[in-house]
């Protein structure tokens, strides 16, 4: 299954050009309300200039929140050490982060470490620092990625051939028979891009009927701020499937919730989100094979088996991950898969 290559954003991307307007927003302006009241004014500039500076980078509410949080809880410590904040060496973050250990995990540690690294950076660049003293530091015992026992080529194709619907003429008339032969047809649909593209839960969500391109043989997987955009191809045997789904089951779904929706993946509920969906769906992989344990094993799975196939670039595109970083992370579940047949083959003693 191989991806149309399509590097950075195109003149007509969903995320392309996307106005940042959170600076400006109510939003915005109750979170600068929030940080401005654990502000010890002891900073070397107002609280609400440095999360401009974050929201005009792209990050989310959350992600401020926790940035400028972490620079301030810093900020009190130094001044409880008499340490002036334009001062800070690398000494002092290494006794600040020992002071943390034992009291939160190491991965804690490591977010708190890149939270300083985001608020030296910006002192750095408007002059209140001249080096940031974070640069040097990194926390180590932290794991970036969990292992997955990697479902093979052939459980993930199993998964989709044999999510069957067995058809019951006694009941064909009822209402939550239609509803469950509906469900079915809109599960296999949604199988078919978890095993065959990858894809994952939230991009499932997101997809639109626009993005289905079913002509070409091709789906649309619009960018996020974790994620590029991509385009990959379909498989011959999901096309019909999806065909289907797309010219009657979900129709048919719509009609029966009373709903109207541009998404692609329609739920049986009152609302737009597939969560309880995705949910049902994972314990029926589950009965089919007892060792799918949730939809991020599936794709850990597929974008492992991918990495035997094409390079780390092609891998990174189709994955639509961001840096290479985060592609390069799932090859420890290919080095776990190789050490579990290595022990399998050729046993020591």
């Amino acid at each position: 299954m191989k991806a149309t290559r399509k590097l950075g954003k195109s003149s007509d991307s969903r995320t392309r050009g996307r106005a940042r307007t959170e600076a400006g927003s109510e939003e915005a302006r109750q979170l600068k309300e929030r940080l401005k009241e654990a502000d010890t004014g002891r900073c070397t500039e107002p609280v609400e200039v440095y999360v401009d500076h974050l929201l005009g980078k792209g990050y989310s509410g959350s992600t401020v929140e926790r940035y400028v949080r972490d620079g301030l809880r810093f900020v009190q410590w130094a001044e409880g050490q008499n340490v002036e904040i334009q001062q800070v060496s690398y000494a002092d973050i290494l006794h600040y982060v020992q002071g943390l250990r034992g009291k939160v995990k190491q991965r804690s540690i490591s977010a708190t470490v890149n939270s300083l690294r985001h608020w030296f950076d910006h002192m750095v660049g408007t002059g209140a620092a001249m080096e940031n003293p974070t640069r040097q530091v990194a926390i180590k015992g932290v794991q970036r990625r969990h292992l997955y026992d990697i479902l093979s080529r052939q459980q993930l194709d199993r998964l989709y051939h044999d999510h069957t619907w067995t058809e019951n003429e006694k009941h064909k008339n009822q209402n939550w028979y239609r509803a469950s032969a509906l469900t079915h047809q809109r599960n296999r649909a949604i199988v078919g891009l978890l095993v065959f593209q990858g894809l994952n839960v939230t991009e499932i969500a997101r997809l639109s009927e626009q993005d289905l391109k079913l002509r070409e043989g091709k789906v649309y997987i619009a960018g996020t701020r974790r994620s590029n955009e991509r385009e990959l191809s379909l498989e011959a045997a999901q096309i019909l499937d999806l065909m289907e789904y797309h010219l009657k089951a979900r129709p048919a779904l719509l009609a029966l919730t009373r709903k109207t929706s541009d998404r692609f993946i329609v739920s049986t509920g009152s609302g737009q989100g597939i969560n309880n969906a995705m949910f049902k769906l994972t314990e029926k992989l589950h009965q089919q094979d007892n060792s799918v344990k949730s939809m991020k094993q599936i794709r850990t799975s597929v974008i492992t088996h991918w990495l035997k196939l094409y390079n780390l670039r092609e891998v990174q595109h189709m994955a639509g991950h961001r840096y290479v970083s985060s592609t390069e992370a799932y090859r420890i579940n290919d080095l776990a898969d190789l050490q579990e047949d290595i022990g399998k083959f050729h046993p020591i003693g």
